[in-house]
C-alpha cells in the first residue's frame, strides 16, 4: 500500500485571503490559531493573511509566518478528517511547518523562529539588495557552471538555490552576477528565465551574516525527536535526532533546497501519495515531475480539502 506525504510550502505560495474560506467553517480557529498568532507577531497577522494588501504580505517578515500559520490550520483540518501522514518535509520556510507535523516543535515556538527567520532575512536583503530567478530546461551542472562563471567574470554572488526539479534551478544572489547567470544560462540552451518576486536572495552565501544569531533562538527552544519520518530538504535525508535538526535548519539559510532529491528520497521509502498543506499547488506539480505516477493533491482551499479527504482511501484515512 502506498503511504502517505505531506509537504508542505515556502514562500511563494503566499496570497491575499488564504485561509478565510477555512476559518468560515472553522470559526474556532479565530481563537484557536489567529488571535494566538497576533499576539505572538505582534501585528494583526490574520487580516493581513484575510485581507492584505498584498505588497504588505509579499514583505519577508509577513510572509513566512503567513504561509507558516495557514500550513499549520490545514494540517488541522486534514487531522480533524482522520487524514494524517507517514512522513513529512518542507520545502525551504515549509520545514517549520513540518517539524510541527512531526512533533518536534510546538507550532506557536515554531511560530517565533519564523517570524524571527523572516525578519532576518529581509534584513539581509536591505544591506545587500539581492535577485532570484528559475532557469528552465537546463541540466543543473550547466545551471552550477552559469552561476561560477557570472560570479567571476562581475565579482559578486550568485549561487543555485533550489533544485525544485530535474527542468528547474533557482539562483539567488546580488542584482548584476544573477542577470550575468541568467544571460548564460540562455546562451546555454536554457529555455527561459523567470524572475521571482521574493524578499531577499534566500539559501545562498549572503545569508550567512544572520545564521550565528539565528543559531542562538534555536538553541533557546525545546526540540523533541521526530515521531514519524522527517526528510530534510538540506540533505534530502531524513533527520532523526533533534541535534540533526537543528543543525539542519542553521544550514538551511545558506544551503541550497534539495527538493528533486527530497521527493525522491520520499518515492524510494513508498509515499506514493504526495497532500501539498498549505496555500498553493506548486509543490503537487514539483513532486509530479520528480516522481511521475504519483498521486498529488492540494489544500489550498476548502474546496481543495474536500477533493483531498475524497481521494484518500478509508483505511489509510482512518490509520
Amino acid at each position: 500500500m502506498a503511504l502517505t506525504a505531506f509537504v508542505f510550502p515556502g514562500q511563494g505560495s503566499q496570497r491575499v485571503g488564504m485561509g478565510l474560506d477555512i476559518l468560515g467553517r472553522r470559526p474556532d480557529f479565530a481563537d484557536t490559531y489567529y488571535r494566538t498568532a497576533d499576539e505572538v507577531m505582534g501585528f494583526r497577522l490574520s487580516e493581513l493573511c484575510w485581507h492584505g494588501p498584498a505588497e504588505r504580505l509579499q514583505d519577508t517578515a509577513v510572509t513566512q509566518p503567513a504561509v507558516f500559520l495557514t500550513s499549520v490550520i490545514a494540517l488541522d483540518v486534514l487531522r480533524a478528517h482522520d487524514v494524517d501522514a507517514d512522513m513529512v518535509a518542507g520545502h525551504s520556510l515549509g520545514e517549520y511547518s513540518a517539524l510541527v507535523a512531526a512533533g518536534v516543535l510546538d507550532w506557536t515556538d515554531a511560530l517565533r523562529l519564523v517570524a524571527l527567520r523572516g525578519r532576518l532575512m529581509g534584513e539581509v536583503n536591505q544591506r545587500t539588495p539581492g535577485a532570484m530567478a528559475a532557469v528552465l530546461g537546463l541540466d543543473p551542472v550547466q545551471v552550477e557552471a552559469a552561476c561560477a562563471t557570472a560570479a567571476a567574470e562581475i565579482g559578486q554572488v550568485v549561487e543555485v538555490a533550489n533544485h525544485n526539479e530535474p527542468g528547474q534551478t533557482v539562483i539567488s544572489g546580488q542584482h548584476r552576477a544573477v542577470r550575468k547567470a541568467t544571460e548564460t544560462a540562455l546562451a546555454a540552451g536554457a529555455r527561459r528565465v523567470v524572475p521571482l518576486r521574493v524578499g531577499a536572495p534566500f539559501h545562498c552565501s549572503l545569508m550567512g551574516d544572520i545564521e550565528a544569531e539565528f543559531a542562538e533562538s534555536l538553541a533557546s527552544v525545546a526540540f523533541r525527536e521526530p515521531k514519524i519520518p522527517l526528510i530534510s530538504s538540506v540533505t534530502a535525508a531524513p533527520v532523526r535526532s533533534a541535534e540533526e535538526i537543528v543543525a539542519a535548519l542553521r544550514h538551511q539559510l545558506t544551503a541550497p533546497v534539495r527538493w528533486t532529491g527530497t521527493v525522491t528520497t520520499m518515492a524510494d521509502r513508498g509515499a506514493g501519495r504526495f497532500v501539498e498543506v498549505g496555500p498553493g499547488r506548486v509543490l503537487a506539480g514539483l513532486s509530479r515531475k520528480i516522481a511521475p505516477g504519483l498521486a498529488a493533491h492540494s489544500t489550498g482551499t476548502v474546496e481543495d480539502i474536500a477533493r483531498t479527504v475524497d481521494a484518500i482511501p478509508a483505511d489509510v484515512a482512518t490509520r
